[in-house]
């Protein structure tokens, strides 16, 4: 968030909900070690759970009061409005999470949700604390946060055989990432925009410059 997207709770809140955020390595780290269909099963579980529980505070007065005593102020103004019943982001992180793991080879996966989990709040801190100047939807400084701080995740994320053309693939779709980020506000949850926007740029890139690789085959190295 930046001034330019007018965000809702203050900076000291944003530190707070970041931190939270930032838990959610375990998700990667954990599917790291452990086999895909386990990962699907687990996740399975944590994400109903998330969306049973976020959509019971719009219906459940007593829930709701808990809910909101707890976590109402870490919430954006879209997030407790029960006209349009909108999931909070952490529920968002575990449908995304769920559906990435489907979707994209282990690989990918990993690296695509680290870069959410970190560069995501990167920006947000440095764009709402520093942001200036108006780039698309938000900052110019957010947005290189996002873009810098990703392709720092990319020098520590698996890679199939290691080589050169893999870092490139990744900067690359840290760079789209990083402008999915800033253009989602408003129409889109960036939980999973930026995730499902790295995976597929780099599976197209994995085509087009490595076509010998087989990352749906090939499991992250041990």
């Amino acid at each position: 968030m930046t001034p330019f997207d007018q965000g809702t709770i203050n900076y000291r809140d944003e530190v707070v909900r970041k931190l939270i955020h930032l838990c959610s390595l375990s998700i990667p780290i954990v599917y790291y070690f452990i086999p895909r269909t386990n990962a699907i099963i687990i996740l399975s579980f944590f994400t109903i759970a998330a969306v049973t529980l976020d959509l019971s505070r719009y219906f459940n007065p007593n829930v709701g009061k808990v809910f909101y005593k707890l976590f109402g102020f870490l919430l954006r103004r879209h997030e407790i409005d029960h006209k349009k019943k909108n999931l909070n982001g952490a529920t968002y992180v575990f449908i995304s999470g769920l559906i990435c793991i489907i979707v994209f080879p282990k690989v990918f996966f990993i690296t695509a949700f680290s870069i959410l989990i970190i560069s995501d709040s990167v920006a947000a801190l440095v764009g709402r604390k520093w942001g200036k100047h108006k780039f698309l939807s938000k900052s110019l400084e957010g947005t290189l946060a996002f873009f810098i701080s990703a392709s720092i995740v990319i020098f520590f994320t698996p890679k199939i055989n290691w080589s050169p053309t893999e870092y490139l693939i990744g900067i690359i779709s840290a760079a789209i990432g990083a402008i999915v980020e800033n253009v989602s506000f408003g129409f889109a949850d960036d939980n999973l925009s930026i995730p499902i926007s790295i995976g597929l740029s780099m599976w197209i890139l994995y085509i087009w410059l490595l076509p010998n690789i087989h990352p749906i085959l090939t499991n992250v190295p041990l």
